[in-house]
């Protein structure tokens, strides 16, 4: 009886891209906040439009007022950030156009921000979209980045991550 519980295996969760782009590391963020995981680990999207999309099955949890940054509680209860490009909390929410609001249900693919890419280059923005674990080290045993340094499209597989 106990041979079962004790085998099982540790479950595995996905999570996809939300944006067109290329894949990078953490890690390769030019920005020590997400590069050196402060904030948790994951991956980032150097995009190639401006459509955002939900990379896990959840709830929005937390809309910045600024629009730069979304928050979801994914199914599994792992919280997910999407930063959208370095230092965007400056252009207090021109270039979003926020689609979600705290509490909305989402599914892997739906639609939670129109970036206006052109603007935030305009302004010199960095495009680099960290994607964010931000309680990582309570919930997560590992992860493995599927696509790193390669071209994606929306919603496909980028991590996976074994829960603790």
């Amino acid at each position: 009886m106990f041979k079962n519980i004790l085998k099982r295996k540790p479950k595995t969760v996905e999570i996809f891209s939300p944006l067109n782009g290329k894949v990078i590391d953490i890690s390769d963020v030019p920005d020590p906040v997400f590069s050196e995981k402060m904030m948790g680990d994951g991956f980032a999207i150097i995009p190639s439009d401006g459509k955002l999309v939900s990379p896990v099955k959840g709830t929005i949890i937390q809309v910045f007022p600024t629009k730069h940054a979304i928050c979801i509680e994914a199914i599994d209860g792992l919280e997910i950030i999407i930063h959208i490009g370095l230092d965007t909390v400056e252009l207090n929410g021109s270039g979003f156009d926020v689609k979600v609001k705290v509490n909305d249900s989402v599914d892997v693919g739906d639609l939670l921000v129109n970036i206006d890419i052109d603007f935030l280059k305009i302004n010199n923005k960095d495009t680099v979209t960290p994607v964010v674990i931000s309680n990582y080290a309570d919930k997560v045993k590992s992860m493995t980045l599927e696509k790193n340094s390669k071209d994606v499209k929306c919603k496909e597989l980028v991590l996976k991550c074994n829960l603790i």
